[in-house]
């Protein structure tokens, strides 16, 4: 049984003329830079189809791309860290659409208007002391 067939080996691209952006959302951030190319994403050295299993990440990543429809102009890079693959889809989102604005500043309307180009600043709220989770409390009782 051999156990390096499992491991996929890491892709070394070239990225010397590509637009560099940051994304968040929740406790994740995204570094993406953005080229013009075929329409390749890689994420962590992967390619996105390996990386997110979910077709709703998926398709959320490929939002920005089909709103501007130009689904396959840019190769996108991306160092993603921190969170779920949630909170990683959405920081990408965010970051792949500060870049595209670097490129080509008219499509500013377009993104804003899906609100692509802010961060959603939601994040968890923390638990407080003398409740079971943030806002829930503990079952009262008068005897």
């Amino acid at each position: 049984m051999d156990v390096s067939s499992n491991k996929v080996e890491k892709v070394k691209l070239d990225f010397k003329e590509s637009k560099y952006a940051t994304g968040k959302r929740k406790t994740s951030i995204a570094k993406i830079w953005l080229k013009k190319g075929s329409g390749k994403i890689y994420v962590n050295g992967k390619n996105y189809q390996d990386y997110f299993k979910r077709a709703t990440h998926k398709m959320q990543l490929l939002r920005p791309f089909e709103i501007i429809n130009q689904p396959t102009n840019y190769d996108v890079r991306c160092n993603v860290k921190g969170g779920g693959l949630t909170g990683q889809v959405g920081a990408m989102v965010h970051g792949i659409s500060k870049a595209l604005l670097m490129f080509d500043i008219e499509l500013k309307s377009t993104l804003k208007k899906e609100k692509l180009t802010t961060r959603d600043s939601r994040s968890v709220e923390r638990k407080k002391y003398g409740h079971r989770k943030a806002r829930r409390s503990f079952q009262f009782s008068k005897r």
